[in-house]
This record gives C-alpha cells, sequence and structure tokens, in this order.
C-alpha cells in the first residue's frame, strides 16, 4: 500500500511557496514542474529529494508577484490532472478499441 501523502509548508509568502512532501515521488512532481514552468509568471519551480534512501522531497515555487505561488500552484496541479485524465481517456480508447501496442 502506498504511504499517505503528507505536506509540510516550509516557507510561504506571496510569491514563494517552499513545501516538503512525503509520499509522492518523482514521477508527479517532474509533471507538476514542468506545468508549473509552463506558467509566464512563475520565475522558478525545481524540487529535489533531501535524500536517495528517504522519501522526502522539497517543492519550491517562486513567481514573478503577479500571480501568488499558491495560485500558481494550484493552476499547475489542475492542468497536470487534466494531461493524467487525457492519457487515461486515450488508453481507455486505445483498450477498447482492441488496437493494443504497435
Amino acid at each position: 500500500m502506498a504511504e499517505e501523502l503528507q505536506v509540510i509548508v516550509e516557507r510561504a509568502e506571496p510569491n514563494r511557496l517552499t513545501l516538503r512532501l512525503r509520499g509522492e515521488d518523482h514521477t508527479i512532481l517532474n509533471l507538476i514542474v514542468d506545468e508549473l514552468n509552463k506558467d509566464k509568471h512563475v520565475a522558478f519551480a525545481a524540487y529535489r529529494q533531501e535524500h536517495p534512501l528517504t522519501p522526502d522531497y522539497v517543492l519550491t515555487v517562486v513567481t514573478d508577484g503577479s500571480e501568488s505561488a499558491l495560485d500558481a500552484l494550484k493552476a499547475a496541479v489542475e492542468r497536470a490532472k487534466s494531461v493524467i485524465g487525457k492519457l487515461l481517456e486515450d488508453w481507455r480508447a486505445q483498450a477498447m478499441g482492441g488496437h493494443g501496442a504497435r
């Protein structure tokens, strides 16, 4: 069973947000950071793993001030959910169509 997601706010300012996460990994964090970096108001977005033997990651989002870091993160998560939904929809369509892998 997967570990439950834990989020600790380490720093919260209008244009800077730093979160410590446990219970997620590179898969979701890469997608979220990719979506954050598509936002024209995000000046910096990245995450790092604290240590290879621990499940702790630190996500940092910095904006130009035109948008709050929290709002940018919320929007990026919604876009990431759309990407995952589209992938699932495409996969189901292929599975139902019986096309399989080519």
